[in-house]
């Protein structure tokens, strides 16, 4: 695909097979761009864009997933006894798929140096471009989609491209939401997808009323590149937007996916997913490849830059949602800080193992994670 073609750039599958966005660089120079802005008028008519990209799209998805197929295994083999909050079954075995006659054995044996000059990298480890790279956007997995559109009578399919990773290697949907000052209640969504419909009477009475605000800013759909209401968009029916709960489910994930905003040109951009918003209130910095040094920040940056793919020209056509710092940006980073980490009994104070309740195989991937892999790093 476009990205992978361009640029050598290194990305990661965890273990388990859940894909993971991160990508390094080598000093090599990619191609530039003829512009950084994207068109503002739209000559062509909605009836024509849509004929078109939906013509499309079973060719799109084809190549995708051959390239998909190509690089991973993606069988459905739970792990034995291992679940997630509720009883989703956690994905087992290395997930990359080798080059012909090659062994991580023998990988592991070669120097850098000769897995490049004898080709053999493992290509599940270059970054996975986004289903429909050339486009980019928002693109939801199939269960939120049906869930909003149970709820809210919203839809958020697109009619151009469809999410690529099986929903076995996709987090528990929805997932529980804890609360770092209400941990006595447990999961606070009650096993329901929190809701522009239903926010209200979940957390009234349990959070004070400047959190109630920022969750309702949380669950409200503003307009967003692919999701708006101009010609330019890429669902059948105009759109109300999209919400950031709809990529943080219950504050968590669903791997929504999308193109991080800020390299161009388009095939320079690193396809990201969504990621969870537990714990917040203890993190220092956010995002990987941007400085945003609060969880204010972060929130500003998703109106002002990811919604639009970091096009403020665009975002001005579609109508982005300007948020003010003190009302709204602050009470919705205050409801942010609220979420917390579920319950971990197998942990200490300090986040490590306890001995005396890990498995073998558990503390081995402890020793992995802090050791050899640099994960913690």
């Amino acid at each position: 695909m476009i990205l992978a073609k361009t640029r050598k750039l290194l990305a990661g599958v965890a273990a388990t097979g859940v894909i993971i966005a991160c990508g390094f660089a080598y000093a090599q120079q990619g191609p530039r761009g003829k512009s950084s802005y994207m068109p503002v008028d739209i000559a062509e008519p909605f009836s024509a864009i849509f004929a078109r990209l939906s013509a499309q799209k079973p060719e799109v998805t084809r190549e995708h997933m051959a390239l998909v197929n190509e690089r991973y295994d993606l069988s459905n083999r739970p792990a034995a006894g291992i679940t997630m909050d509720r009883t989703k079954p956690v994905q087992e075995g290395v997930r990359v798929k080798l080059p012909a006659g090659v062994t991580w054995e023998a990988l592991a044996n070669m120097s850098p140096e000769q897995i490049r000059d004898q080709n053999v990298f493992p290509k599940g480890f270059y970054p996975l471009p986004h289903p429909k790279h050339a486009e980019g956007g928002f693109v939801f997995p199939r269960f939120l989609i049906d869930e909003i559109k149970r709820q809210e009578a919203r839809d958020l399919t697109r009619f151009d491209v469809d999410y690529d990773i099986p929903d076995h290697f996709l987090p528990e949907f929805p997932p529980p939401m804890f609360l770092n000052q209400r941990l006595d209640l447990g999961d606070v969504s009650q096993g329901k997808l929190v809701t522009i419909e239903n926010y209200y009477e979940l957390f009234n009475g349990i959070i004070p009323p400047k959190q109630i605000e920022g969750l309702r800013l949380l669950v409200t759909p503003f307009a967003q590149q692919q999701f708006n209401q101009t010609e330019d968009r890429r669902t059948e029916q105009p759109s109300r937007g999209a919400t950031c709960l709809d990529c943080h489910s219950n504050g968590h994930t669903n791997k929504a996916t999308h193109l991080a905003p800020d390299a161009r040109p388009q095939e320079a951009r690193h396809r990201i997913v969504t990621p969870s918003l537990r714990g917040v209130q203890i993190q220092r910095l956010f995002g990987s490849q941007r400085a945003l040094k609060s969880v204010e920040a972060f929130t500003e940056f998703e109106q002002a830059g990811a919604y639009f793919d970091g096009d403020h020209v665009i975002a001005a056509k579609k109508g982005m949602n300007p948020l003010d710092r003190l009302t709204q940006v602050g009470l919705m980073a205050e409801f942010q800080d609220e979420l917390a980490f579920p319950p971990a009994p197998k942990l200490n104070v300090l986040g490590k193992l306890d001995p005396s309740k890990a498995t073998a195989a558990e503390l081995r991937g402890q020793e992995i994670f802090f050791g050899k892999g640099q994960c913690g790093a």
